[in-house]
């Protein structure tokens, strides 16, 4: 099947659940929609269990999508701009050392934290896997993906400077954690020396180098932005940064989200104040807010169909009922380590560990992530963990995390 019917199929199909949800459901549109493709992959693999085949014609569809390329290599740079793209930057600077901190050293403590208790898990339940696949899994998992529950979080009237540090963190720890997945997976799979100087050199090549990359990349266009008075033409600037800059970061072996994300803030602040008209901040505006939404829509029916391509047993879902508690201890150990040792010189909102906890969600960048590792028994093992992990995250917390939030005072 071609790249143009899977297209046309799965927008088709979104569009469906999404009219769906609305109608019926009323549901947040992301958490709608998964929910829907979940319940709809359970009910034609049970089908299939009855002797009706009705999972060959929607395994076709989904072999035809890599889901790792589509997401990591396509989807993402799009979604990150986009997000980047209406974060006020004043905002960001005043929540900088929270999100910094968390999006930074809350990674690399989250990935030990879990890889250290998932090594030890595993072992005790009867199905041992290596301590730097086990690290991986820390790494691939640790990243938090809030875009499910960012409308929760505004119906609740969150105080702003919480929704910002959420916000925030998102954007910046999803470039940190590919880059510790990278730096784990090429120990792991293409041989390089595990010594401490050369890890932190390509963490620095990754993470120091995107961000120069989308900072002389967002000035370059946003000083094309300032020489245009046309819509449409500075529209079509912003989506070359993306399309181009991604790739341009991948020939350069840096990090592409982290580029992403430091350009889309620059034009997102610098840009709309002082390179674009109103008429072409309206039109910026509903562009990449139309394609954040579709491209959240499709993103979340594929994590519902998902389970249709997924090799899963009892023993794979044990493990990942047992690793909801570890990720969601190690998210509280760590928020909660790094919110005590800040607030010796500055306050937090007092439900603060608590909210940032619950509303830290997993989404797809961490199951892309999974089905990038190299085929075999260890890969299905954390595939299908990674995988209950995330529809919990976005279907119980995402949720229940707005009722958290309720009569939360700024």
């Amino acid at each position: 099947m071609g790249i143009l019917e899977t297209s046309a199929i799965l927008v088709s199909i979104s569009a469906l659940f999404s009219f769906l949800n609305y109608k019926f459901l009323k549901l947040p549109t992301s958490i709608g929609l998964m929910l829907i493709a979940l319940l709809m992959s359970l009910v034609l693999i049970g089908l299939n269990a009855l002797g009706i085949d009705a999972e060959s014609w929607a395994d076709s569809v989904l072999g035809s999508v890599e889901f790792d390329e589509t997401l990591l290599q396509g989807m993402l740079s799009f979604l990150l701009f986009a997000g980047a793209l209406h974060v006020n930057l004043d905002d960001l600077r005043s929540q900088k050392w929270v999100i910094g901190t968390l999006a930074s050293v809350g990674v690399l403590v989250s990935t030990i934290l879990i890889g250290g208790a998932m090594y030890l898990v595993l072992d005790w339940m009867g199905a041992p896997l290596p301590l730097l696949y086990c690290l991986l899994f820390g790494a691939l998992i640790s990243p938090t993906d809030p875009i499910a529950v960012l409308g929760i979080l505004k119906q609740a009237k969150v105080p702003k400077s919480l929704e910002t540090k959420i916000a925030g963190e998102s954007l910046f720890n999803d470039g940190v954690g590919v880059v510790v997945f990278l730096v784990l997976s090429g120990i792991a799979f293409r041989g390089r020396e595990p010594a401490l100087g050369p890890i932190l050199l390509l963490f620095a090549q990754e993470a120091i180098g995107g961000a120069l990359l989308g900072l002389v990349l967002g000035y370059a266009v946003y000083h094309m932005l300032k020489q245009v008075n046309n819509y449409q033409v500075e529209v079509l600037l912003t989506l070359a940064l993306v399309m181009g800059g991604y790739a341009l970061a991948r020939w350069l072996h840096v990090s592409g989200p982290i580029a992403m994300v430091v350009a889309g803030l620059l034009i997102g602040n610098h840009g709309r104040a002082f390179a674009m008209s109103d008429t072409t901040r309206e039109h910026l505006d509903t562009f990449w807010e139309l394609m954040d939404e579709i491209l959240n829509t499709v993103l979340f029916v594929l994590i519902g169909l998902e389970v249709l391509v997924l090799t899963f047993s009892g023993e794979y879902l044990a493990a990942g009922l047992v690793a909801i508690p570890l990720v969601l201890l190690a998210r509280l150990v760590t928020v909660g380590s790094i919110v005590g040792l800040l607030r010796l010189g500055r306050s937090f909102s007092p439900r603060v560990v608590r909210i940032l906890t619950w509303g830290g969600l997993r989404g797809g960048i961490s199951i892309a992530l999974a089905l990038s590792l190299p085929a075999g028994p260890e890969r299905d093992l954390l595939v299908a963990v990674t995988y209950v992990v995330v529809v919990f995250s976005i279907l119980v917390q995402g949720l229940t995390v707005g009722h958290l939030v309720a009569g939360q005072k700024s």
